[in-house]
């Protein structure tokens, strides 16, 4: 039986997997020195202001932590002299605090079973708009591309110096990095704006890690991104996690099987809700299995991580996946159980 990272490795490349890879099962996620000093917001907290100015909050009744763009703490209040108001932190860490991360947080990561993923959070597009607000972003690409590009190249060049640290470092496996470039029904960005401003700045920070030695690069948009494919393989990306349901991934996995793997089509509104039951948590998982398995599709709950909103849903779906497998290659949950590390809840 293989481990859960070696059969997660086999779907991707088109091998031969024995088995359904299990949501995140084969990502055992680490963060790094600029994750661990960066001030964030805690759930039914105060406001928090970050280490790049912007504030942050949240409240007990939301899912997770936004920007708080009122006149008063936009960081970036006026694009065409954003480098007055937009000033990146130190990414300068004492090697004692990285000899610390990599003892306790990568060491201890059974490499047999997992990936050592590195998560990164806050993308280009996602720190362009909690710098300036999401309406004087959307309209600051079309009305000032030229400080919008220097903008972004200035954003890359912080990635890469972070991408620098973590590699030389940290050595993982594998890149997790969120960017979330869309709502459930369209891309934020046309297809052509997107691919001018996001193509290149990626491709640089993703070969960057691919030629440092990560296998596998992982990108997190919980969003419609169909529309997106095509940039998503230009810039180097080999798995997108978070495809939607509103994206009809069966349809796109036949065009783009082979091309980059999909993770996703377990939407947190088809199953993380009030009331839920381990039959809602059986029911979604086969759909998706069903409508998308075979090379390059894992199925997973859309979130940017391990975990849900409401407790015991992401559990409820390894379980369901789990008694899939069962049913279709014979392995037990002891089985499979046995050939992961231990369950990690990233979020919820």
């Amino acid at each position: 039986m293989l481990t859960a990272k070696e059969n997660m490795r086999q779907t991707l490349i088109g091998g031969k997997p024995d088995r359904i890879v299990n949501q995140f099962e084969a990502l055992h996620f680490a963060i790094h020195p600029f994750m661990m000093l960066d001030p964030e917001a805690k759930k039914g907290g105060p406001n928090v202001v970050n280490s790049w100015g912007v504030t942050r909050s949240f409240p007990e009744n939301v899912p997770g932590a936004f920007p708080v763009h009122t006149p008063e703490t936009i960081v970036c209040k006026d694009i065409e002299h954003w480098q007055d108001y937009v000033h990146a932190p130190s990414l300068k860490f004492p090697e004692e605090l990285w000899a610390q991360c990599k003892e306790t947080l990568y060491d201890p990561i059974d490499r047999d079973k997992a990936f050592a993923t590195t998560l990164v959070v806050g993308g280009l597009f996602e720190m362009s708009h909690h710098l300036q607000g999401i309406e004087e972003a959307l309209m600051n690409y079309l009305l000032y591309p030229d400080e919008m590009h220097d903008l972004i190249k200035y954003l890359a060049d912080f990635e890469l110096e972070m991408a620098e640290g973590i590699c030389s470092h940290l050595h993982p496996d594998a890149l997790f990095h969120h960017d979330d470039w869309g709502s459930e029904a369209n891309s934020f960005l046309p297809t052509h704006v997107f691919e001018d401003f996001f193509i290149e700045p990626y491709q640089k920070i993703y070969k960057y890690y691919k030629d440092h030695g990560v296998e596998f690069i992982i990108h997190h948009s919980d969003s419609y991104g169909a529309n997106l494919l095509p940039a998503m393989i230009e810039m180097g990306i080999d798995v997108w996690q978070g495809c939607m349901e509103s994206n009809n991934n069966a349809e796109l996995l036949k065009e783009y099987r082979g091309k980059i793997g999909f993770m996703g089509d377990i939407d947190n509104k088809s199953i993380d809700f009030t009331g839920w039951t381990q039959e809602d948590a059986n029911r979604v998982a086969r759909r998706a299995i069903e409508r998308c398995q075979g090379q390059g599709f894992i199925p997973c709950i859309t979130q940017g991580g391990p975990g849900s909103v409401f407790s015991g849903t992401y559990q409820a779906l390894i379980d369901a996946i789990d008694d899939y497998n069962t049913e279709k290659f014979g392995f037990t949950r002891e089985e499979q159980a046995a050939q992961r590390m231990p369950l990690q809840i990233l979020f919820g």
